[in-house]
């Protein structure tokens, strides 16, 4: 099944400087910085982040949900792979990308590997913090970041606008997956 590109395409170039669509839209800074917002979806970022999440979670003596995190990251990133086998969509050849691409286009990796890896981290950490403040602060920090790197997955040009919706979509449903199961096993007993 093919998905229709018509609205992608229009998003894609609006992004692009008029005139050059090899250009993307704003000054030498704003782009470097959509570059470093990529790589807070990179694997290295993310692996850092997570290892960061395990060592805290670990130190404050919650082993149990350091494992669970370690398995729901890990199980995403296996879902992400296979989703991506399965529709090795092409990625965008209308303009050149601004950051390396190795994988198929479809869903974003950046993107749902950013909801797993800041969504469920934000939410577990969000536990075991008192007061809504800072619980709201640490998931609205996990969907900034989150939202970021897809934005800056199509501001390059190396993923369709579907392909970072499916990936914030499929990073998103999983974090909640893994976070109900999280809850109805107890696990959220064991994190304060």
């Amino acid at each position: 099944m093919a998905i229709p590109l018509h609205l992608d395409e229009r998003i894609l170039f609006a992004m692009r400087a008029p005139g050059d669509p090899q250009q993307p839209i704003g000054p030498a800074w704003v782009q470097e910085a959509f570059r470093d917002f990529t790589g807070l979806g990179g694997v290295g970022v993310l692996s850092l982040l997570t290892l960061a999440i395990l060592g805290y979670l670990w130190l404050r003596g919650m082993r149990r949900a350091a494992l669970y995190v370690l398995l729901a990251i890990g199980g995403g990133l296996l879902v992400s792979l296979a989703l991506k086998a399965g529709f090795h969509r092409p990625r965008p050849d209308l303009i050149s990308h601004g950051s390396l691409v190795q994988t198929a286009s479809f869903p974003s990796g950046h993107s749902m590997l950013s909801a797993i890896v800041y969504l469920t981290g934000g939410a577990l950490l969000a536990l075991v913090h008192e007061g809504r403040a800072m619980r709201f602060y640490l998931i609205a920090c996990a969907a900034v970041a989150t939202i970021l790197v897809g934005i800056s997955r199509v501001y390059l040009g190396v993923h369709w606008p579907t392909d970072v919706l499916a990936g914030w979509a499929g990073g998103t449903a999983w974090a909640a997956l893994c976070w109900i199961v999280a809850w109805r096993t107890g696990l959220h007993g064991h994190v304060r």
